[in-house]
């Protein structure tokens, strides 16, 4: 173990996401490479019944001698938001003087956020644009890793893209991120997982250095930040991952799904369908996808 905690002060570092999208594998990624170094670290988290869908957070203190694991508001050194919303609603906790926000572009609009029951339906969402915020913070970076991930061929480890966004607001050497990271993800994906944690710091380290053309940077990489709105997507339903747990058929607000005679999930009623994507983010089994064009073109 190496001997390296001989800081003063306690680094807070608050994570926060949705459920499902690996806010509370970030943290552990990262207070796991806090003890590698010596550090005193407290970790505490929510999670539980937020499940897919729900709010996710965690906060991750690490120094000499930690006491609370909680970081009070306005300290958090380090802000890392794994969706946009959730992003602006911690924003508060943020450090105003040196702390930096880091964030994900993708917008996941609960059903409840829809004005009415109707496809294209106006939604009570933040009107923010990435770039307003950013220009409101000491240190700002926002990429849309989601679509970063999907180039990479898994958007799932868009978590890891911005896990290397993050590390370059650390000390920690990149060869110990990898090696923890490799610990944590599922041994097939380490690959393209090490992809993303290098491809999201490339990313950040180019923007610091390049910052005259941040502005240009951060706007290629919002472009899909409204794609959600458009009513035109495709629902996907892979028979064959389907095991007929009924989740989906239970949970969709419209009521539009069905298990067949063969307890598989099909699409009953298309006309209901509005695209809220909860079948997708509550699936266990990966079988549902909500396709939008702006995806597929991206993707292809």
């Amino acid at each position: 173990m190496k001997d390296q905690a001989n800081t003063v002060k306690t680094t807070n570092v608050l994570i926060v996401g949705v459920g499902g999208q690996g806010v509370i594998m970030v943290s552990k990624v990262l207070a796991m490479i806090c003890q590698m170094n010596g550090y005193h670290v407290k970790q505490s988290e929510v999670h539980g019944m937020a499940k897919r869908g729900g709010s996710v957070f965690s906060h991750v203190r690490f120094g000499e001698q930690v006491w609370s694991p909680t970081i009070p508001v306005g300290e958090a050194d380090v802000l890392l938001a794994l969706e946009w919303a959730e992003g602006l609603r911690w924003l508060n906790y943020l450090e105003p003087t040196n702390g930096t926000f880091i964030t994900d572009t993708q917008h996941i609009v609960p059903p409840f956020a829809c004005l009415n029951r109707k496809r294209g339906a106006d939604k009570v969402y933040s009107k923010e644009t990435p770039q307003q915020i950013v220009a409101e913070v000491s240190n700002g970076l926002a990429l849309d890793a989601t679509t970063m991930a999907t180039e990479l061929g898994n958007p799932r480890a868009s978590n890891t893209i911005l896990l290397g966004t993050m590390s370059t607001a650390l000390s920690f050497p990149v060869e110990e991120w990898l090696e923890v990271i490799a610990q944590f993800v599922p041994p097939k994906t380490i690959e393209i997982n090490r992809q993303a944690f290098l491809k999201g710091r490339e990313w950040a380290e180019k923007v610091k250095v390049e910052t005259i053309s941040e502005s240009d940077f951060l706007l290629e990489n919002v472009i899909q930040l409204d794609a959600s709105i458009n009513d035109d997507f495709e629902l996907r339903l892979t028979r064959e991952w389907c095991k007929g747990c009924d989740i989906c058929v239970k949970m969709c607000p419209e009521r539009c799904l069905a298990l067949d005679a063969e307890q598989l999930v099909e699409l009953r009623y298309p006309d209901r369908c509005t695209g809220c994507r909860v079948c997708e983010w509550l699936c266990p089994d990966f079988a549902i996808d909500v396709i939008k064009p702006s995806t597929q073109r991206e993707s292809a």
